[in-house]
């Protein structure tokens, strides 16, 4: 017989983990707003499967790097309390790749959507 207790345990403790997240960062909660409006706009002008399976990719990486940054900047502050300079780069690295995967989730995202706006509006 397979326990299942430990496997639901360990989704309750991911949800507890992206609740905590969300609550607690204001950056998340940005990305997943705009998460919301991307699906929303793709559903609206019917994107294609593939498209929108891309676009979904991208969404799910920009979240995903947000999390991991605030789990590095959570466990830099709690092993680091002075300032130091290696602390400081570990923290920005962090964040260097939110920019990267949001810079790139905004480039698809404008070269999926533009020609069905354009189409749109002509």
């Amino acid at each position: 017989m397979i326990n299942h207790r430990p496997l639901a345990k360990s989704f309750l403790y991911a949800f507890e983990g992206v609740y905590y997240a969300l609550k607690h960062n204001q950056n998340l909660r940005v990305h997943f707003a705009i998460a919301v409006l991307v699906v929303i706009v793709s559903l609206l002008l019917k994107v294609s499967p593939l498209e929108m399976g891309l676009l979904g990719v991208m969404i799910l990486l920009a979240i995903s790097s947000e999390m991991i940054n605030a789990a590095i900047e959570q466990m830099v502050n709690l092993i680091v309390t002075e300032h130091r300079k290696e602390a400081k780069i570990a923290k920005d690295v962090a964040a260097g790749m939110v920019l990267v995967t949001s810079v790139g989730s905004v480039i698809i995202g404008f070269l999926i959507l533009t020609p069905y706006i354009v189409k749109l509006f002509s």
